[in-house]
């Protein structure tokens, strides 16, 4: 089982720099089991071409490292505290995608301007505000901690992604490949967002029924999109 759930997050990590959403080491991508409580997470600081199944680190959720040669992800103490306050997900991604990443570094969620948007993503991507110097002691679980509090009025089945400001993004889904789908979708979201305020300093978020039209023709009960 366990060699699996390593050989799924390999996969799923590789996918980061076949999409370009990550530059030397600069990203990570876990996915849990939920019947035993562990995860698997890339380990920290091994480049991409060097990565193996093996190389994946085995964790469980009081951040205690069951199997693996390497360090786990620093991020690890992140995924942990999204593991353990949205029950529903399998899988994280975090990376610092350029047009994400831009994003957060303004201190801005990202509006939704269009239909690409909405087909994914309800509303806003949320920026989080920045840490404390006192949160920033406990950097890493902090981030988590701060992430869930930014979705104690949310829906983070309808809105899979965040934005940690003058940091960069994470993203989830039912396991660690709808994480990384997700993680793509959040980058070209930024990058058009961005490009549509460049072409129009007046823009404004696209009208709320088309919103609610073009998420509810892929989600809900309702639903239907694709086959």
């Amino acid at each position: 089982m366990l060699e699996e759930l390593k050989k799924r997050v390999y996969e799923a990590n590789m996918l980061l720099p076949q999409y370009g959403l990550v530059t030397f080491t600069w990203g990570n991508v876990s996915e849990i089991d939920r019947e035993t409580g562990y995860f698997a997470i890339k380990p920290s600081g091994v480049d991409y071409n060097k990565l193996s199944p093996e190389d994946m680190v085995i964790m469980d959720l009081q951040g205690n490292k069951i199997e693996g040669k390497y360090n786990p992800s620093s991020d690890t103490p992140t995924h942990i505290e999204l593991y353990k306050n949205f029950a529903e997900i399998g899988g994280v991604v975090h990376t610092h995608s350029s047009w994400a990443t831009s994003w957060a570094q303004a201190g801005r969620s990202i509006p939704c301007y269009g239909t690409t948007h909405a087909d994914y993503i309800y509303g806003e991507v949320p920026c989080a505000r920045c840490l404390t110097g006192e949160e920033l002691k406990n950097y890493e679980a902090n981030t988590g901690v701060l992430i869930t509090e930014v979705f104690k009025d949310r829906d983070y089945k309808a809105v899979p992604a965040v934005l940690c400001k003058n940091h960069g993004p994470f993203t989830w889904g039912k396991d660690a490949f709808e994480a990384v789908h997700n993680s793509v979708v959040l980058e070209e979201v930024a990058k058009m967002a961005a490009r549509s305020e460049m072409l129009n300093p007046g823009i404004k978020p696209a009208p709320q029924e088309l919103q609610d039209k073009h998420y509810y023709r892929k989600h809900g009960a309702n639903a239907y999109y694709g086959q």
